[in-house]
């Protein structure tokens, strides 16, 4: 009897384990890319990204690009610009996403604001919504 009940805790403790692995906020669920272009397709140039970008953003940007699912539960969800940084819009035309930043346990200060379905308005900010950049991700971008 008590070696069941230290075996379904056990299991518990493991499956647990695994799940918090598993919905980990660093995990990037990106849909695999074919790396090879079809018979006779030619690849596309890679779209370069602004220097001032971080290395985080593109495997962001690409998620966004293919509508992904993302590590964060607030990423995807109305930006409401109340700073007034951004250009006037309608409620909803902004979205918000994380852009991890390596070594934090959070979500940190850094985002991108799409505007648009599909986004056709891009920023940056590193300094949550202190200050924005805008810039052009390109089609399924990489860096």
């Amino acid at each position: 009897m008590r070696f069941q009940r230290t075996y379904r805790l056990l299991a518990a403790v493991l499956v647990l384990g695994v799940l918090a692995w598993l919905l980990r906020p660093d995990a990037q669920v990106v849909p695999a890319q074919s790396p090879l272009p079809a018979a006779g397709q030619v690849a596309a140039p890679a779209a370069a990204l602004p220097a001032f970008l971080p290395p985080e953003a593109a495997p962001v940007i690409r998620t966004i690009q293919q509508g992904g699912r993302f590590p964060y539960r607030q990423d995807g969800s109305v930006f409401g610009n109340r700073e007034g940084l951004l250009p006037a819009r309608e409620r909803g035309w902004y979205r918000e996403y994380t852009v991890p930043t390596p070594g934090l346990d959070h979500r940190g200060a850094r985002r991108i604001v799409t505007g648009g379905v599909p986004p056709n308005e891009w920023y940056y900010t590193a300094d949550h919504y202190q200050s924005f950049r805008a810039f052009e991700p390109g089609a399924g971008a990489t860096q």
